[in-house]
């Protein structure tokens, strides 16, 4: 099993829309595939598990979700206060750890554990109890059943995200080409070496995902050359931007189910070959 984590603390950089199509890639390959979101905005969940809605609608909850491992990882005494205790009492009848709280998608070998935008409600108890090594410990429960885990994270260096990076074997880092996600980046990197150091000494940063790059605009292929002479790992495939990644998000359709020929779709092919190192 490996467990990659989609990881920028820079927003609309397109974490989740990356972790969707690589796993959904990934399950149709036939790896066994499970999506961890941790983004309290939901966008991986309603990405894989939502349906086609009408525009202003409010989104699904998917439950049960992350939140109610994080949960049951402080214990049913910090829970009561959020959720109330009648809710409570029925959470702990339930099976525990995260084999409760995934989902089958609609698509084949494709799962998903959902977000829950009260993820933060929960984020001091969780520090303060010191359990930032429970998601690692759970997810090696679960080599037995997936063969690849992507791990959707907030856009912030947080509990959450750090959970993650303590979890996962490689780090992806979605990148768009402007100065100051350059600057960003140059932070980022920090906090996975000093995570590594200090918590996961195999956590390796694979590779930057270069989105919205535009091939003929000058800027981009400048800082795309800056950060290959700073000798980052930057993959030779990188996204363009597209209208119909916006269809695909509308419709709940992955690339991959919606669009196979379309030629961002085959970028999306190729840089998953890249990543996984098949030629």
């Amino acid at each position: 099993m490996i467990t990659r984590v989609v990881f920028n603390q820079k927003g609309g950089v397109g974490k989740s829309s990356i972790t969707v199509n690589l796993a959904a890639i990934s399950a149709l390959q036939g790896y066994r595939t499970l999506v961890i979101d941790l983004d309290p905005q939901s966008n991986s969940s309603q990405y894989i598990l939502g349906s086609s809605h009408e525009m202003g609608q409010p989104l699904p909850i998917f439950s049960p979700n992350i939140y109610h491992f994080f949960e049951e990882v402080i214990g049913a005494t910090q829970s009561k206060g959020l959720l109330g205790s009648a809710i409570g009492s029925l959470l702990n009848t339930k099976p525990k750890g995260l084999d409760a709280v995934i989902h089958q998608s609609p698509f084949a070998n494709l799962s998903v554990i959902p977000a829950s935008a009260e993820l933060g409600a929960l984020e001091h108890a969780l520090e303060s109890k010191h359990k930032i090594y429970k998601l690692r410990d759970s997810i090696v429960k679960l080599s037995s059943q997936f063969d690849r885990i992507y791990i959707d994270t907030p856009p912030a260096f947080n509990f959450f995200t750090l959970s993650a990076l303590i979890a996962a074997d490689r780090v992806l880092i979605p990148f768009d080409c402007d100065v100051f996600s350059h600057r960003a980046l140059l932070t980022l990197l920090e906090n996975v070496m000093e995570t590594r150091q200090d918590h996961n000494d195999h956590l390796a940063v694979e590779g930057v995902i270069v989105n919205q790059f535009q091939a003929q605009a000058k800027l981009p292929r400048e800082i795309v050359e800056q950060l290959r002479s700073d000798q980052l790992p930057v993959f030779e495939n990188m996204l363009p931007p597209s209208v119909i990644m916006k269809e695909s998000h509308l419709k709940n359709l992955p690339l991959i189910h919606l669009a196979a020929e379309h030629k961002l779709t085959q970028i999306y092919r190729q840089l998953f070959n890249e990543i996984e190192g098949v030629a």
